[in-house]
């Protein structure tokens, strides 16, 4: 799993590729709370075009991260889903509190 991060104006981006699972989540959690709180973004953007697996473990990754944009006063995108990606996310019920973007 690579993390990487794109900051500009009021808005961060976090790239996400690889497998998010109970091994990764961790990992990735705290990469990305710690470039939340450095930049304090008003936009996050959770851009998942190059993940090829996700469990449960991506779904809490995920409304973890909403909780903490949140605090911040920061909204919340995921971005560039896959298929299967999107279907894990909505039926976990993410996209009554995020907004979901395909392309």
């Amino acid at each position: 799993m690579q993390v990487l991060f794109k900051a500009e104006k009021d808005m961060l981006t976090v790239f996400l590729s690889g497998d998010i699972d109970h091994h990764t989540s961790k990992n990735i959690r705290e990469a990305i709370d710690s470039e939340l709180q450095r930049i304090m973004p008003s936009v996050l953007k959770l851009d998942f075009r190059d993940v090829h697996f996700m469990d449960s473990s991506g779904v809490g990754l995920v409304m973890g991260r909403y909780k903490t944009a949140l605090v911040y006063g920061c909204e919340v995108y995921v971005v560039h889903m896959p298929d299967t990606v999107e279907k894990i996310m909505r039926m976990s019920g993410l996209g009554s509190l995020i907004t979901f973007e395909r392309d």
